[in-house]
């Protein structure tokens, strides 16, 4: 069914109809018109002529099909390089779908020789091709021709791939010859037969080139074997100087001595690879009965933690029961002691029963005298703050301390003397109401007595009543001196604030909200834009709070035997204000609530205070007095 290109040659077409005629071609082989597959692995070319056709292996006959449709040679018509160009196109496209598995070389092991081969041929390795004839030019005394590097590309399109082609040069320039390596593995060999085939069936392989003694037209070439490798030419100084010839048999038997050693060391690597995994097992063997232990032990710790603080417990429980049963027992004593108390009360009310009207007025006295002696100790105590505080303040100060010192002291021994006189008032009436439960006798003498002792019980009346006198006197001008202090303090305050300075005295605005923490709050809540507007607005906000008189977050607890007022945590507007703004913001807000709490608990506004800030409390007056002489000594 084939037809050759010299049979068709007078009917040629132009450059310009080959992909035309390609296509026509490429559908009559799909068509089946032409026979491609001889065979499970052979095939032959259906456009070459009966005398020049052969068997050839799949990627054989692709790289002759590419090899001649590409060609730039003028014996081939552009119809038979159009046929070759189908060919090449059906070969890649449609055999490779009929059956995969055996169609070409490229499925078959890349260790394998390729078939067909002598294996006891001795052959150039590395694979080595021979290119003779390459067109030369004389130039500048040397010839010249064509570059490795674009001969190299042409055998890479027809399907050669090799690795490079060296032109070989002698002291007349380029000879004309050059040599084609191939990879250094058996595809390498496929591809330089199938090189040395390809130009065997275009009339242009060694023996071609020897029958035209070296004068034929175009490329010729071949693979390289041991009558190349001992010629004595360029080509054969070349091959001997690159490389060495060997048998198939020879690289096969090579190969495998090299993957016997492989597969040795390999092994060896295994076993010690094994050996270190075992070893690595054991470790962790180790490890883990260690870790083991440790947890065990953790776990025995813990069990003994944990029995440890029951036992505790149960001692703390039994211990406040103890304590508790104790307090119920003194409880019980009291109550008794108290009923005693009682039933003696009621006794000595019967007792004194006759006597009530008296024993009522004398405790009357008694209650007053106490409170006045209450009155005089607390002024006497106010009165030695204040002369602490005024230490300093000025010359007439000073004098009016001193004055006050002495009346105060005068006003002390009254004080002892009334009480002394009261007392002997006291011991004379109770005298004096004996003597007259005596006296309804008729003695004559008692009733001396009971007058002698009622004219000097009216002598110490007179006296208690001029040291009464006295002591109110005296009073006054306590209370007289205070408010003077008061307002020495009033006017210290008020001129302090007009001073700017950094100084330990200075004056403290108290309960007022300190805005920094705010600020800092708002920056990390809102950022640095939205922060000023919205730390004035909870400033305000909290402000308002502040003088709030009816919140009052404080509870009362006992603190060494005395009650205080406390911070509530558990408030919730301080609660809420902990958690959205942060424990700073809250520690401010605290702290103004304590002050104005301490120092202005009914108004609730913000006052004014004479303030130490060296030691963080309130400064007295005398220390306000030396700031001042201090500072109007360096002034002066």
């Amino acid at each position: 069914m084939g037809s050759s290109s010299n049979d068709s040659s007078e009917e040629d077409i132009s450059e310009s109809e080959i992909e035309e005629y390609e296509d026509k071609s490429y559908e009559e082989l799909k068509n089946g018109n032409y026979h491609v597959k001889t065979s499970d692995q052979s095939f032959s070319c259906p456009y070459c002529s009966k005398k020049r056709k052969r068997d050839y292996l799949y990627k054989e006959l692709l790289q002759h099909a590419t090899g001649v449709g590409k060609s730039s040679s003028e014996k081939r018509s552009m119809k038979d390089k159009a046929n070759h160009l189908a060919l090449a196109k059906y070969l890649e496209k449609d055999m490779m779908d009929v059956d995969g598995t055996s169609d070409g070389p490229s499925k078959k092991p890349k260790s394998e020789a390729p078939l067909g081969c002598d294996h006891d041929e001795m052959f150039m390795w590395p694979w080595t091709g021979v290119v003779v004839n390459i067109p030369t030019i004389l130039k500048d005394g040397q010839y010249v021709g064509g570059s490795g590097s674009k001969l190299r590309d042409e055998l890479i399109a027809r399907g050669f791939n090799p690795r490079r082609v060296q032109p070989l040069w002698n002291y007349r320039g380029h000879s004309g010859c050059a040599v084609v390596e191939f990879n250094r593995d058996w595809p390498g060999l496929h591809n330089a037969m199938s090189f040395e085939k390809d130009y065997e069936a275009d009339h242009h392989g060694k023996k071609d080139w020897i029958a035209s003694n070296a004068r034929g037209s175009g490329l010729y070439a071949w693979v390289a074997r041991a009558d190349d490798y001992n010629a004595e030419s360029i080509i054969g100084e070349h091959l001997r100087k690159n490389g060495d010839v060997k048998t198939i048999s020879e690289i096969m038997a090579e190969e495998a001595r090299k993957q016997s050693k492989l597969v040795f060391n390999l092994t060896n690597v295994i076993e010690a690879k094994n050996k270190h995994l075992e070893e690595m097992k054991r470790i962790v063997s180790e490890a883990s009965v260690s870790l083991n232990n440790l947890i065990e032990e953790k776990d025995k710790l813990h069990q003994a933690y944990n029995e440890e603080i029951k036992k505790i417990q149960t001692s703390a429980r039994d211990h406040f029961q103890k304590i508790f049963n104790d307090h119920e027992k003194l409880k019980l004593q009291l109550e008794s002691h108290k009923r005693e108390l009682d039933l003696r009360g009621r006794e000595l009310e019967k007792r004194d029963a006759q006597n009530e009207s008296e024993r009522k007025k004398l405790c009357e006295e008694i209650e007053e005298n106490v409170m006045k002696n209450s009155s005089l100790q607390l002024a006497a105590v106010e009165q030695r703050k204040a002369d602490e505080k005024v230490y300093k303040l000025a010359e007439d100060q000073k004098r009016q301390k001193e004055d006050l010192h002495r009346r105060i002291i005068q006003l002390e021994k009254q004080l002892d003397a009334k009480q002394a006189l009261e007392l002997e008032i006291e011991r004379l009436r109770g005298t004096l109401n004996v003597m007259k439960h005596m006296g309804d006798d008729g003695d004559m003498e008692i009733m001396k007595k009971i007058d002698s002792m009622h004219s000097v019980l009216r002598e110490k009346e007179g006296e208690l009543e001029d040291l009464e006198a006295l002591n109110q006197t005296l009073i006054v001008k306590e209370r007289k001196s205070n408010d003077e202090l008061q307002e020495a303090r009033k006017e210290l305050i008020s001129g302090l604030k007009e001073i700017s300075s950094r100084a330990n005295i200075g004056v403290k605005r108290m309960g007022e909200l300190d805005n920094n923490p705010f600020h800092e709050a708002c920056k990390r809540k809102y950022g640095v834009a939205e922060s000023e507007e919205r730390a004035l607005e909870l400033c305000s906000l909290w402000e308002e709070f502040l003088r709030d008189s009816e919140w009052h977050p404080f509870k009362v607890v006992e603190v060494e035997g005395k009650h205080q007022e406390v911070i509530d945590d558990n408030d919730e507007k301080l609660r809420s204000l902990k958690d959205e703004l942060g424990e700073d913001v809250y520690v401010a807000v605290k702290a103004a609530l304590i002050e104005i709490n301490e120092y202005n608990p009914s108004g609730r506004y913000i006052i004014s205070e004479l303030w130490n800030y060296k030691e963080g409390r309130k400064a007295t007056l005398q220390e306000g007095v030396a700031f001042i002489l201090k500072k109007w000594k360096i002034s002066r």
